[in-house]
């Protein structure tokens, strides 16, 4: 119930043993509204169905069918919170239904969302991993259909993707293989092949950061291979345009450049009302020219990566800052490289100092490299020095 709301709200939940003690004794007729919030977050259902009766309406007493619900279903409840769940008594098996699968894949909806604002945060990595614990948890103490289990495996591997892909922005990148192999086997487990597209592509991007190439090539060519990517447009460009940046480093111009125009020539095609799960959702245009921009940067093209960071920049959602402060970044140092430091360190600055950590980071650093190396006593390069110095290094 503590996580639960701190999921919702923010803040941490102060519930105790004698909090529960209390609903479980019948001693609260009505929770407070905290409480029910958290009750109903994790039972997924109202507090009514619990058997809690609200004051302000005559209702008939307390179901007690539904009161033993509760009562079954409390311990059940409280351990998957943890991790843990306790062998369900012969008599009385925990039942993991939809409802479990849907609490679990709104809090990934949510991750999701923080994930976008906040970038890589080792909170966000924590918690992704945390919650994948909680599936797994539900996927080993209780009784399931084959749909909910390949569910259940499903999200199991979409948290702990999310704590990996929260590493890897973040650049903590022996934490990110730390949850690698377990990404990659829950996928499998699941069947499910967008789930399978994309951990195979966070791989790729994690292997590329480790400095292998040669392994993240591999890993973007098994998303490419996937039903889904075979199927559907819009994974087939998000396959295409993943593949070529990972090439970047290895392959020829050319083959990158075929890659980015599939990908583009993908998106074009793509059937807007067909259904899709709702982490698909960050990869549109600006998404496809933040891709591009990143090999063009690996393979030196820098007019290239400038305009493709412009477009990136024109297209890209409110609702994803996080990407915003890299794609400034990518662009600052395109300007940087092509003899333009005065733009450049103007560009720079505008990225959000609160978002300037982990890869973003990363390019600024060079970003700095470049311009000390290529300027050293010019007047951009005091003035960036001096602004990293008093804004950057505070926060």
């Amino acid at each position: 119930m503590n996580e639960a709301l701190a999921a919702l709200t923010g803040k941490y939940g102060t519930f105790s043993e004698r909090t529960l003690h209390n609903l479980l004794a019948g001693a609260t007729h009505w929770p407070r509204s905290r409480t029910r919030l958290a009750l109903e977050e994790v039972f997924g259902c109202p507090a009514s169905d619990l058997g809690f009766t609200p004051p302000i309406h005559q209702q008939p007493p307390e179901d007690p069918v539904q009161r033993r619900r509760f009562l079954r279903a409390a311990p059940i409840a409280a351990a998957a919170t943890v991790g843990v769940i306790p062998p369900a008594k012969a008599d009385a098996p925990y039942r993991v239904g939809a409802s479990d699968v849907d609490r679990l894949e709104r809090l990934h909806d949510q991750l999701i969302e923080d994930d976008d604002q906040l970038g890589g945060t080792d909170a966000v990595e924590q918690r992704a991993a945390a919650l994948a614990q909680q599936a797994l948890a539900l996927q080993n103490g209780g009784t399931a259909s084959a749909r909910i289990r390949s569910r259940l495996y499903a999200i199991a591997a979409h948290f702990t993707d999310s704590a990996m892909w929260a590493a890897i922005d973040g650049r903590r990148l022996q934490a990110a293989n730390g949850y690698l192999n377990q990404a990659v086997t829950l996928a499998a487990l699941s069947a499910d092949s967008p789930t399978i597209v994309r951990v195979w592509g966070h791989a790729g991007s994690l292997y590329r950061h480790l400095g292998r190439p040669t392994d993240a090539t591999a890993a973007s060519e098994a998303a490419r291979a996937s039903a889904i990517a075979r199927r559907d447009p819009l994974y087939a460009s998000l396959t295409y345009a993943r593949l070529a940046v990972d090439q970047a480093s290895t392959d020829s111009p050319t083959a990158v450049l075929r890659n980015l125009d599939n990908a583009q020539r993908s998106l074009s095609r793509v059937d807007e009302r067909a259904g899709r799960p709702s982490w698909m959702r960050f990869y549109d245009q600006a998404e496809l020219d933040l891709l591009a921009c990143g090999a063009s940067t690996t393979m030196g093209r820098w007019d290239e990566a400038e305009a493709r960071a412009h477009s990136a920049l024109a297209r890209l959602q409110p609702s994803m800052p996080r990407n915003q402060a890299l794609v400034t970044a990518y662009l600052a140092l395109a300007q940087l490289h092509q003899g333009d430091a005065g733009h450049a360190v103007a560009t720079a600055r505008t990225v959000a100092p609160a978002l300037a950590h982990g890869r973003t980071a990363h390019l600024l650093n060079d970003f700095t490299a470049h311009l000390v190396e290529t300027a050293p006593t010019s007047s951009p390069a005091r003035e960036w020095t001096t602004y990293r110095k008093e804004v950057l290094s505070a926060c």
